[in-house]
């Protein structure tokens, strides 16, 4: 088996590297103010060896004090951001300050051969020390804080969207339900063995539905499966009247779609385009994948639109097109899976045969 190929951690993704960069900027800084200020005299790599070995020190002993405090406390970054409290932090950057202060600077004077001031016995370099760790210590605490926070935020938002969709599905089924009921219990006095087929497609197409709205999201194959059952049930009822085509390409049968998305495009299809016009139709159901894009149709050749449907909108947008009650369901659950990257598109389909097309465009799933 191959290794995979070695990817340099983002700096997004982790904390540590980011305030590692952040104090090797810190110590460079201080390096710079204190050379300009009191040692001009000696050469500013040694101002910068001094500073960075013991701004690295500082960090260490104040970061890794912190993390153990944390523990010992039971804080965690999910239950209070990871910080132990004021109290327990002036004593760790104390301690932490004092030890990497006099552990950086001995370090560096045994290597040069130079005597500095330890930090009891100069007060400038006692501000110096006290005052970064201090200022570089609150700055992570911030950041940190306003990560967990938005972090927290946007759990909720995946929650209320999550709920929303529940809520949203739950009031299709019965929707969809409903009408089949209805047209089934029309059936069952005028032709019995097809009503018997009918309740068999209808059982398959219900199993296949309580399966799908215990997920988020299922396969594309399993969309159009459940399409195809349902489509057999209209197929009961309209007879040779409905032609039905379906055009997956293999290279999408397991991309994740949210379900139940298209089954209010198809029974709109069936009931406002098909059903009425005497001869009825075909329905065409397609997917491809363009420019990085999921593209979703359905169109049928039945009596087409009665007006402009006010042509694309982002989902959820106001006054988007459509007043039906599944093509508001598709645009609000693209709105709160998607925002403005999920469309609906509504417009009469090509060719002399007339009729309507909608289009959905959904973004693919990044790949490696």
């Amino acid at each position: 088996m191959q290794a995979p190929p070695f990817a340099w951690p983002s700096m997004r993704k982790s904390p540590l590297l980011r305030r590692g960069l952040i104090n090797q900027l810190v110590s460079v800084l201080i390096a710079l103010v204190i050379w300009t200020i009191g040692y001009k005299g000696s050469p500013l790599w040694v101002a910068l060896l001094y500073s960075l070995c013991i701004g690295n020190l500082i960090w260490l002993f104040v970061d890794g004090g912190r993390a153990l405090v944390s523990r010992l406390l039971g804080v965690t970054p999910q239950r209070g951001g990871g910080w132990p409290g004021w109290g327990a932090m002036i004593g760790t950057v104390t301690l932490g300050s004092v030890a990497g202060y006099t552990l950086g600077a001995g370090l560096i004077d045994t290597l040069l051969g130079y005597q500095t001031p330890t930090m009891f016995t100069s007060g400038r370099v006692l501000f110096f020390t006290f005052l970064a760790a201090s200022l570089v210590t609150y700055f992570y605490y911030s950041r940190e804080r306003l990560h967990t926070e938005m972090a927290a935020a946007e759990a909720a938002r995946r929650a209320a969207a999550e709920n929303q969709l529940k809520l949203l599905e739950s009031q299709l089924e019965p929707h969809m339900l409903f009408n089949t009921l209805a047209n089934l219990r029309v059936l069952i006095g005028l032709d019995p063995p097809r009503a018997q087929a009918m309740l068999d497609h209808l059982i398959a197409f219900l199993r296949a539905t309580l399966t799908a709205s215990r997920s988020g999201a299922q396969p594309l194959s399993a969309e159009f499966d459940r399409l195809a059952d349902y489509l057999a049930l209209m197929a009961v009822r309209m007879g040779p009247r409905l032609v039905v085509q379906i055009d997956l390409p293999a290279t999408l049968r397991d991309t994740p779609v949210p379900p139940l998305l298209l089954q209010p495009l198809v029974e709109n299809a069936i009931k406002h385009g098909l059903e009425p016009k005497v001869e009825g139709g075909r329905i065409e159901l397609a997917a491809r994948n363009e420019a990085g894009h999921l593209v979703l149709t359905v169109r049928d050749t039945g009596n087409g639109l009665p007006e402009d449907p006010a042509g694309a909108a982002p989902a959820g947008a106001p006054g988007a097109g459509g007043t039906h009650y599944g093509l508001a369901h598709v645009r609000e659950r693209l709105a709160a899976l998607y925002g403005e990257r999920g469309m609906l598109r509504l417009q009469p389909a090509p060719g002399a045969e007339g009729g309507t097309l909608a289009i959905v465009t959904l973004p693919l799933p990044d790949t490696p």
